[in-house]
């Protein structure tokens, strides 16, 4: 069972080595930020993190994880508290996503960004991190010709070309497919200096992880616990109904002691004395009531409703892939009806991406759509989405018919409040992005959904509520996911193996 480490350290339980990697190598202390007046995200938070320490950073969408990875490499500055960092440390940071103004760099303009100086031996460290990634390329290249998997494993080259001391990883198994998964899991448990990983793969974290910083949305505060990923989720369910029965306890108890008071109160003369003093000991079991933690909030059910249309609604002749780099094609005898569910498989760069996306402009040889047919595409950069749009007019653009009403109402199923209504899309987290997509799909209602990595960036307790939503969808859809279990919930009829072509 993990322990929270103010509890170890007070039991003297300190018979776990995970805390007892070196030095500390970066320390918050007493931190504190928001992102203006009405949006707090940190309040006093204080934590050590040691050197070889292998950490999970947990926490809901839009909490604030991505917000301590940009405290802890500068890109934000603290509002209170101070961030220590251990003399001649170092930082590298495997971002989310490529930057949209790098995507046209070549591959070795791409790692060059990586370094404020000139390096003059960046061509063998550029094979070097390649290599540790497990993707041979022509660095030549523009970064925007890879495919979202490859795009992933750059995104960690691109950190570890620096040889940080300290690993910053934000959703690292993003587009990865098993393969890619395994390869990281390994990397990281050999990897012989800190890493800090936001992920919301259970078992991926649960490979390598020795403790847990986790950021209680409720509270502003950050919590380390020892101990892997599950055993973490265990111990904070266990901690919630611990306060729980410790609260209902004191509860009962002071409302006894107040029916006595009131009682004693009434009598006059010494009796009231009594009552005093009575008042007295229920201030006390007030004040040892805790503030019991708000478990992180789930989307509410939802259903994505389908445009009434023909059939079929896709018609495939021919599909296309990448076979050794090279554009091939496959002749296919395949039909998409209402209510038809089809996965798209086939290894990183064999050319899912690119054969979706032709799908959805209308643009993919062999494929005729239904006419008049309505699509609602995820794209795994969010591209679909208008940054510069609030998100309320993201909503309002998408829905095709509905009042006021029903656009808030489907707003609240996906988490989305009053005051994120009112932000720019660019602004959101890329959880929260993920989860407008849906809502923009259920105030759509498309006849079609082609869904790129819909799990990305998604917190682990939403995705049973949307594999639910999309195994009841009654229009087509077309899905690609290297997440087994999400995949498994929905009962999938077709499967399109690109790398069998």
């Amino acid at each position: 069972m993990a322990k929270k480490e103010e509890e170890v350290k007070k039991q003297g339980q300190k018979d776990r080595k995970e805390y007892d990697h070196g030095d500390v190598v970066l320390r918050f202390s007493e931190i504190s930020f928001s992102y203006g007046h009405n949006k707090p995200i940190l309040e006093e938070v204080s934590f050590p993190v040691r050197e070889r320490a292998k950490l999970t950073l947990m926490g809901q969408n839009g909490a604030g994880k991505s917000t301590i990875f940009k405290l802890i490499l500068g890109e934000l500055q603290a509002e209170g508290g101070s961030i220590s960092l251990k003399k001649g440390a170092t930082i590298g940071h495997a971002m989310q996503v490529i930057p949209r103004d790098r995507l046209e760099l070549s591959i070795k303009e791409f790692f060059e960004t990586a370094f404020t100086k000139k390096v003059y031996d960046i061509d063998p460290r550029i094979e070097e991190v390649l290599e540790a990634v497990n993707m041979p390329i022509d660095v030549t290249k523009q970064v925007k010709e890879l495919s979202g998997g490859q795009q992933a494993r750059l995104l960690l080259a691109h950190a570890l070309i620096q040889k940080p001391d300290i690993l910053l990883l934000d959703e690292p198994t993003n587009n990865l497919d098993k393969a890619g998964i395994d390869h990281l899991e390994k990397f990281l448990i050999d990897y012989e200096k800190t890493c800090i990983v936001i992920s919301h793969e259970a078992k991926f974290l649960n490979s390598f992880t020795h403790g847990v910083l986790y950021l209680d949305s409720f509270t502003r505060k950050v919590e380390q616990y020892v101990g892997d990923y599950l055993d973490v989720v265990e111990e904070i369910a266990a901690r919630i109904e611990r306060e729980r029965k410790k609260n209902a306890t004191l509860m009962r108890d002071i409302q006894n002691r107040k029916d006595q008071m009131n009682f004693f109160a009434q009598k006059g003369g010494h009796m009231r004395d009594v009552a005093r003093k009575m008042r007295d000991a229920i201030e006390e079991l007030e004040e040892q009531i805790v503030d019991m933690r708000q478990e992180d909030k789930t989307i509410h059910n939802f259903e994505i409703p389908a445009q009434i249309f023909g059939e079929p609604v896709v018609k495939m002749s021919a599909v296309s892939a990448l076979k050794n780099g090279k554009p091939t094609s496959k002749k296919v005898d395949i039909l998409l009806k209402k209510g038809s569910k089809m996965l798209i498989t086939g290894p990183n760069g064999v050319g899912k991406s690119t054969f979706i996306k032709s799908v959805a402009l209308g643009k993919a040889k062999g494929v005729m759509m239904v006419e008049g047919l309505k699509i609602g595409y995820y794209q795994q950069d969010f591209a679909g989405l208008d940054f510069d749009k609030t998100v309320y007019k993201m909503l309002s653009s998408s829905m095709t018919d509905g009042t006021e009403h029903q656009l808030r109402s489907t707003a609240a199923h996906f988490l989305i409040t009053e005051e994120l209504m009112q932000i720019k899309v660019g602004a959101l987290s890329e959880g929260q992005k993920g989860l407008l997509s849906f809502a923009t799909f259920a105030l759509l209602k498309p006849g079609l959904l082609i869904l790129d990595e819909p799990t990305n960036h998604i917190n682990f307790r939403h995705l049973p509520i949307i594999a639910k939503a999309l195994n009841e969808y009654q229009g087509a859809l077309m899905l690609v996911s290297h997440m087994h279990t999400f995949v498994e919930q929905i009962k999938i009829g077709e499967i399109l193996d690109l790398g069998s072509l």
